[in-house]
């Protein structure tokens, strides 16, 4: 009894489970690192490197990843058909234009082991420009992975209650709440130097 009691932990162990990530305001580098984790199956204690126990990875949004710095014009992709004069390079802005999941795609085939397993590995990345995902897909998530970095958001993307309940470290000065810092009936002190002029500007000139 205590062996067949062991035999849905077992196939939870290798059941392949789909995963969700969400591409929008990312560094692509990021999102291949955390993708080929879980295509390799690394995050499992049952992972041996001749055993195929990865995951699937859908990542949606790959239209609105971001750069750092200046990257999309200063990161280049290069390639070669094979033939004479074949040699091409295109910015990275380039080829996000023609094909918005590229880049992603290129990033996390470079993270992968180099061998003709990364085939299979590619097989099992689910990539998508927009927040449009077909049903069949979407009916075999299980669970959606935190994005690697934090989006900050808008001001207008807050409540007005979460405005209010922020905390004010400054608040301006009216007329109604300034005191003066000089009793009433005494003049203001005067500077002994002429006007726009300090006490150093005034000993070089003298």
């Amino acid at each position: 009894m205590a062996s067949l009691s062991r035999a849905p932990q077992q196939w939870a162990t290798f059941a392949r489970v789909w995963y969700l990530l969400d591409g929008k305001m990312q560094p692509p580098g990021k999102l291949a690192a955390l993708a080929s984790v879980r295509l390799q199956g690394l995050h499992k204690p049952v992972y041996h490197q001749l055993s195929d126990c990865g995951d699937h990875v859908v990542i949606m949004n790959t239209r609105h990843i971001a750069f750092s710095g200046n990257k999309w014009e200063q990161k280049v992709y290069s390639s070669h058909t094979g033939y004479p004069g074949g040699f091409k390079q295109v910015t990275a802005a380039q080829l996000h234009r023609k094909d918005p999941v590229a880049i992603v795609k290129l990033a996390i085939y470079g993270m992968l082991p180099k061998n003709l397993h990364r085939r299979t590995l590619m097989q099992r990345l689910h990539l998508f420009p927009d927040e449009d995902i077909p049903e069949d897909i979407l009916k075999n998530l299980t669970e959606e992975l935190p994005q690697p970095r934090k989006v900050p958001r808008r001001l207008d993307e807050y409540t007005q209650e979460e405005i209010e309940a922020f905390p004010r470290v400054w608040s301006p000065v009216t007329e109604s709440s300034f005191v003066s810092p000089f009793p009433s009936g005494h003049s203001q002190a005067r500077s002994p130097y002429p006007t726009g002029h300090s006490l150093r500007t005034c000993l070089v000139l003298h």
